[in-house]
């Protein structure tokens, strides 16, 4: 009773390696296949059971035919002893393992139905045919299974249970094929879900192989605890040789082959642990590990796709366990009494022939069940998952699953999975829905940021098609990649023309083409051609070879490893600018009514000449020339006549100097000359005598020849010369020609320096002496001889210098004329007189008029009238007690504005005199036109009366000229009785002179003036 516990133990453990089988397929399967695996590894146990119960006990165990198969105990149970029941249960385990290892292998894309087809097979065909080989006699002692009878020893099952498992399960790898990807270059299918269920696994199986190896004694003997320390180190040296070897190659310990190498060891001793010692069982499980790996190499690199590595663990295993009885097992034990060499024979012909016969009939009856039923599950099921698929099974993994696929289907990830709290999977879904939420909010952002960067280039495009300049972009080959409308419209070529051409060929002039290509190949970076970020003024060609002028300025894009460079080339077509730049030169150079160089070209010129020649140790001359009266023609004939003479003039010059003498039009009338080439003396005086006789030849001015006389000054350059200083030299030597006569030439001398210093230190000393008041008024008294009565003074300005004493008029008013000092000093002295006559006026005193001298500058300046016009109000004075005297030569600037200042005067009351009459440009012409009121006769003729009759007869004329136009007439500078009676006798009997009073002092005038009125005063009492 004893044996049979023990055998019923045994079975149990044996059961329980399917658990173990369970655990460890469903762990290194993925997880959307693990309730399939599940479902397979029970429905295997319980068909093979059942077949095995029905036919494969009976064709294993029953009574043999021809040591071939068994014909008796089918269906069993009915009628069995304790022992058999013990002994059929504990072989049903064994069938029911190799069942599962089939299914193991071809797991993941197997249908169901293919796995309970395999299953059946098997068990029904195979598996009993193949035990009833070797195993026959244990059952029935009279008769033996045919290798059995050949001394074929298979303790345990490395051959009937593992091997046969393992060439079924090649079969039905190789007929059904790899999973999907799995053999795809770049793709590695996850080697398990669960690996640590894998480990529970194999540490079942490892306990479930006591019973599998112990219980193979078939009773409880001493031989069972040897046979267990054989197993157990077995499969520990198995596991060492398999991470061993993969260690070595890989360089890391894999789980999975330890798993496999542990599996491998028990599988490799279980054919002879009765009869092995412990050392052999470690050699043994040691190259069992080795086989493994070494099986799983050969199965990838022949792309046979074992799933849970069956038949490297199982087969390949098994083959070497049946090899090593004999190899390594005790002859005494194994008690076949067959030699060494024969029991190696032996085990070969058993190997041979159940390989033979498993592949034979299985692939046969595959073959025959796959024209009827799919052996293998859709594409679209084994992506799906055999949980679904096959079962319609879901987990909240798989539900996990289903809403990512849904997501990545529809691409829809508004919605969130689901989440379950407080789980595995739950953690994952929120954790997932996070990276989905922040994913979400990086895409938005990213469409955000291309949609700006769309608007962008859509902007940018905009820019470049409306972009006025050309821009172009070429690659670091020079090959033109971009090219814009404006680039079109400039080079006369349309795009689609020149994309894909080299920029350098087609518009770089060909002379400069091999320094662009340089250029091109230091990324624009060097000196020798166009410079990056830089303005290159260049000149290019356009589509007809025409040469332009450009500005360009070169920008670089480059990736981020800077091996990708594209230049941007913007491109401006600067003809127009270059053409304006040449005519704002010649304006900024040129004068525009002669078209001769202007004042800042010569300034330029003439510091450039005075360097050069300080460094050669030459000399410049310098020209200065001055036309002589021409104000006078310009007021008498007109500006248009005086720009005509200019131009005229222009000509002449040029004539006449060589070409690289510079002329220049200094202003107004005023022109220079600068000689830099062989100067000397002597040929400056011959240019100046040249220019002198060529403008001797008369003008044609308004259909009238003029003769214009010109002055010129010369000045010569030394080493301490600057443009300024030579300029004033050579002003100063025509001012000097000037004062000595004018149309002729002078060389500057140093004391024309002084006498210019001169010249200027008076002009200031004059405005000193109007700002601090040294100037004075004395009053000429004019006579009525008729009456003997003053009628009027004549207000003469006198200077009281500080140091120099009483300076008279004819040494400061000649120096004033040339000025605007003048202008100054005759308001001064109007000022005055209207001051003089409020006071005459506060005392008492009768009014009588004074004459104030007005220059002809002064008198047609700006303002004039509007002066006159403010004094007399401010002052409150009559007009009439006024008079201006100007001489006749004003009248000839500008006869109209003269009219009108004279009437303005004559509506005010201001009386008008001619000053110097006869002296000027005496003209009836202007005295009828004028509102005039008195003629002075020049003392110059009055001086003359008596000495020379020519003075008695232009006296006379005078007077009678205004008695003919009712002017009244006034005679100056009478010294003498003789004139003073001649002049009564032509009837001109208002005089003015020393004859009668010298100039009086205010207070002095005063006195006569109040004698005169108490005199009047009295004669009319």
């Amino acid at each position: 009773m004893l044996d049979v516990v023990w055998l019923l133990v045994s079975a149990s453990l044996v059961f329980l390696m399917q658990a173990g089988f369970l655990c460890l397929e469903s762990g290194r399967i993925r997880s959307k296949n693990s309730i399939n695996v599940a479902a397979k590894n029970i429905s295997d146990f319980i068909i093979s059971s059942a077949v095995f119960n029905i036919l494969g006990f009976g064709l294993m165990f029953g009574a043999s035919y021809q040591g071939f198969f068994g014909l008796s105990d089918f269906m069993f149970g009915d009628g069995a002893s304790s022992k058999e029941i013990a002994f059929f249960l504990f072989q049903m385990m064994f069938c029911g393992t190799a069942a599962t290892l089939v299914s193991g292998a071809v797991a993941e894309r197997m249908s169901f139905i293919g796995y309970v087809i395999i299953t059946i097979i098997l068990s029904a065909a195979i598996y009993p045919i193949v035990g009833h080989w070797a195993w026959n006699g244990i059952f029935q002692s009279e008769s033996q299974g045919w290798l059995e009878s050949l001394g074929f020893v298979d303790f345990a099952g490395s051959t009937v249970v593992h091997s046969v498992g393992g060439w079924v399960a090649l079969v039905a790898i190789i007929l059904i094929g790899p999973r999907i990807r799995r053999f795809e270059q770049g793709i590695h299918l996850p080697q398990g879900s669960n690996l640590p269920l894998s480990g529970l696994g194999v540490l079942l199986i490892w306990l479930g192989w006591v019973g599998f190896n112990g219980g193979s004694t078939l009773s409880l003997t001493e031989a069972v605890p040897h046979i267990l320390l054989n197993t157990f180190v077995s499969a520990v040296w198995g596991g060492i040789g398999a991470s061993f070897l993969f260690f070595i190659h890989k360089r890391y310990v894999d789980v999975s082959q330890l798993l496999n190498g542990v599996i491998a060891g028990l599988v490799g001793i279980t054919a002879g642990c009765h009869v092995v010692s412990t050392s052999d069982a470690i050699i043994i499980g040691f190259i069992s590990g080795v086989i493994t790996v070494l099986g799983s190499y050969m199965m990838e690199r022949c792309k046979l796709d074992d799933a849970l590595d069956v038949v490297p663990a199982h087969l390949f295993a098994g083959i070497w366990g049946t090899l090593a009885v004999a190899i390594f097992g005790d002859l005494a034990l194994i008690g076949t009494g067959l030699t060494r060499l024969e029991q190696l024979q032996s085990q070969v012909i058993g190997i041979l022939c159940t390989g033979l016969y498993c592949v034979a009939v299985s692939y046969l009856l595959l073959k025959v069940v796959g024209l009827f039923v799919s052996l293998r599950v859709s594409k679209d099921y084994e992506e799906q998952g055999l949980n679904i698929a096959e079962h319609r099974a879901t987990t909240e993994l798989i539900d996990l699953l289903n809403s990512m696929q849904y997501q990545e289907n529809k691409a829809d990830f508004s919605q969130h999975v689901p989440e379950e709290p407080f789980t595995e999977v739950g953690q994952i879904a929120k954790q997932y829905n996070q990276v989905i939420d922040r994913v979400t909010q990086e895409i938005t952002s990213r469409d955000d940021a291309l949609s700006r960067f769309k608007e962008s280039e859509m902007r940018k495009s905009a820019i470049l098609d409306s972009s006025m300049d050309c821009i172009v972009t070429i690659n670091s080959d020079g090959i033109i990649m971009e090219y814009n409308p404006a680039a079109e419209r400039t080079f006369g070529v349309l795009k689609r023309q020149v994309e894909g051409e080299s920029f350098i060929d087609l518009f770089v002039p060909e002379k400069d083409q091999a320094s662009i290509l340089n250029s091109l190949d230091t990324g624009f970076s060097t000196s020798g051609g166009w410079l990056i970020n830089r303005r290159n003024h260049f000149q290019l060609q356009r589509g007809d070879q025409q040469i332009f002028p450009v500005e360009i300025a070169i920008t670089k894009a480059a990736n981020e490893q800077g091996g990708l460079q594209e230049f941007t080339l913007h491109i401006r077509d600067v003809t127009r600018h270059v053409k304006l730049q040449q005519k704002l030169r010649f304006l900024a150079y040129s004068d525009p009514l002669t078209s001769l160089f202007n004042r800042t070209y010569m300034t330029e010129q003439l510091e450039r000449a005075l360097h050069n020649a300080k460094e050669r140790q030459t000399r410049v001359a310098l020209l200065f020339l001055d036309l002589d009266k021409f104000k006078i023609i310009n007021d008498t004939l007109g500006h248009k006549a005086g720009d005509e003479l200019l131009c005229e003039v222009a000509d002449r010059l040029t004539q006449t100097v060589l070409k690289s003498d510079i002329i220049a039009r200094w202003g107004g009338d005023e022109f220079l000359i600068m000689l830099t080439e062989t100067v000397t003396e002597a040929r400056v005086s011959a240019l100046s005598e040249a220019i002198l006789d060529i403008m001797h030849e008369p003008v044609m001015l308004l259909e009238k020849p003029v003769k214009v006389g010109t002055s010129i000054g010369i000045a010569l350059s030394n080493v301490h010369h600057d443009a300024e200083t030579l300029i004033q030299q050579a002003d100063m030597a025509m001012y000097w020609a000037k004062q000595n006569g004018r149309d002729n030439a002078k060389f500057f001398q140093p004391h024309m320096a002084k006498e210019v210093t001169s010249h200027f230190q008076k002009e200031q000393e004059v405005q000193k002496a109007l700002d601090c008041d040294q100037f004075y008024l004395v009053f000429q008294p004019q006579i009525d001889t008729r009456s003997g009565a003053v009628f009027g003074f004549e207000a003469l300005i006198r200077w009281q210098h500080p140091e120099k004493g009483l300076i008279g008029p004819m040494d400061f008013v000649p120096l004033a004329e040339e000025s605007n000092l003048i202008c100054r000093i005759g308001e001064w002295v109007l000022e005055k007189t209207l001051q003089t006559q409020v006071n005459w006026l506060e005392s008492g005193i009768t009014a009588t008029p004074i004459a104030v001298n007005i220059s002809g500058r002064h008198f047609i300046s700006e303002g004039f009238l509007a002066f006159i016009t403010d004094l007399l109000k401010r002052y409150e004075v009559p007009g009439n007690l006024i008079k201006i005297e100007i001489t006749e030569g004003v009248f000839i600037h500008d006869m109209a504005l003269c009219i009108e200042i004279m009437a303005g005067l004559k509506a005010l009351g201001v009386e008008i005199s001619v000053d110097d009459f006869g002296t000027g440009y005496s003209s009836l012409h202007y005295l009828k036109r004028l509102p005039l009121d008195t003629l002075k006769i020049d003392k110059s003729f009055v001086c003359e009366i008596g000495d020379q009759a020519e003075g008695d007869k232009i006296c006379e004329a005078v007077v009678q000229l205004a008695q003919n136009l009712e002017l009244n007439v006034i005679a100056e500078g009478v010294e003498t009785s003789q004139q003073a009676e001649v002049l009564n006798q032509l009837g001109c009997y208002l005089h003015q002179g020393y004859y009668y009073d010298r100039p009086l002092s205010e207070t002095a005038a005063r006195v006569i003036l109040k004698a005169q009125q108490s005199h009047t005063d009295i004669r009319v009492s």
